[in-house]
């Protein structure tokens, strides 16, 4: 006796169509031959569970089945006239076909009712625009000049000569898909007449070659916004390359690259800065003028006895936050410089500083008692 199709399965009678088209493709995925190699079980499987799926996923061959069991689809039943799927097979050329698109990917390019797109949108575009720190800063507007697909001005874009339409291809009948049965598998490619189109043009434009569309330098204002980071990504919607035969465009992606700066570094809204000092100034004090990122100057005060490496915070004067209206801070990293070429008489006097000076170095005189320390240790 053969077995109940929703008990294949494992739903009730009362199922929706969705609810039946969860059911197979869970059981679909685990017994398909292509996971289960060499294994007939599987197969067969496989080959009962796509039946009883091809035969209850169409309502009338469903209503049938209902109505009359397994009779329906035997010879003289009701569902013998109807072509398509017999007792001892199944059938892709309905609601099976839609599955194994759906699980296997293979059905892309139709649409509603087998309808492909008479037009496609057109793809999107990358421009790498570089601007200095200053101009991350201030924020600027950028004219840039790109080479994309735009409208056929002698067809309108709509790819035919002389205002001629697309006619629906005759070779796949407007679903743009060429679909062909290997075994119990059916494989569905893209017309090689229309391209997946679904349509053809009979009369071609002569300048666009029937796309609709031609290359062309595009001139286009881009505002860059205060504080843009490296890797900003700025979307200019419409502005990529016109679709085929009339499509949609795609957008313009501009990505944002910072050039490296001589002075500062950026780190997020900071901003760093290494400033060389004498050594007298480190060792006495006293202050210098630095520069900012805005262009102005400010008078720091550098305390006596300041160490190489020695930071220094000035709030608000790092780099301008994206759409926040407030500024990051600056660091300023001192660099105590080694006096050079000195002459004897400075040699003299740095000699009998080294000679007198006694606790004006502590972390020298800290560090050698340490090692100092270190080999007693050693030799006991």
């Amino acid at each position: 006796m053969a077995k109940d199709y929703y008990q294949i399965l494992d739903v009730p009678k009362t199922s929706t169509q969705e609810e039946l088209k969860k059911a197979y493709r869970k059981l679909a995925m685990k017994h398909h031959p292509d996971k289960n190699p060499g294994d007939k079980t599987a197969e067969e499987k496989f080959k009962e569970i796509s039946h009883a799926y091809d035969v209850l996923s169409d309502e009338q061959k469903r209503a049938a089945y209902d109505r009359y069991g397994h009779d329906a689809f035997t010879q003289g039943g009701m569902g013998s006239a109807g072509g398509g799927a017999g007792a001892g097979g199944f059938d892709f050329s309905s609601g099976f076909a839609d599955i194994f698109e759906d699980l296997f990917g293979m059905g892309g390019g139709r649409g509603r009712g087998g309808e492909a797109a008479a037009s496609t949108r057109g793809a999107d575009l990358r421009y790498n625009l570089n601007v200095t720190l200053e101009e991350a800063f201030n924020g600027k507007s950028e004219t840039i000049k790109v080479t994309t697909a735009v409208s056929c001005d002698t067809c309108q874009g709509s790819g035919g000569a002389n205002g001629s339409k697309p006619i629906t291809c005759t070779t796949c009948n407007g679903s743009g898909r060429i679909r062909a049965t290997q075994g119990f598998f059916t494989v569905e490619r893209t017309c090689t007449t229309c391209g997946g189109m679904g349509k053809t043009i009979k009369d071609p434009c002569k300048t666009c070659a029937g796309t609709g569309r031609v290359r062309k330098e595009k001139t286009l204002s881009v505002n860059i916004p205060a504080g843009v980071e490296e890797g900003t990504r700025i979307r200019l919607s419409g502005e990529g390359e016109v679709g085929v035969r009339g499509g949609p465009p795609g957008d313009l992606y501009i990505f944002i690259g910072i050039k490296a700066h001589g002075l500062f570094q950026r780190d997020g809204a900071d901003i760093h800065c290494n400033i060389p000092i004498k050594m007298t100034t480190a060792t006495l004090g006293g202050s210098i003028e630095v520069p900012t990122i805005d262009g102005s100057r400010v008078k720091v005060t550098i305390p006596e006895g300041t160490q190489h490496g020695h930071q220094m915070r000035l709030r608000g004067k790092g780099m301008s936050i994206l759409r926040a209206g407030s500024r990051g801070d600056m660091y300023i990293h001192t660099l105590v410089e080694t006096p050079i070429r000195l002459s004897k008489k400075q040699k003299e006097l740095l000699k009998e500083f080294d000679k007198n000076g006694e606790n004006v170095s502590p972390q020298s005189d800290s560090f050698f008692a340490k090692v100092k320390d270190f080999w007693a240790d050693l030799k006991e």
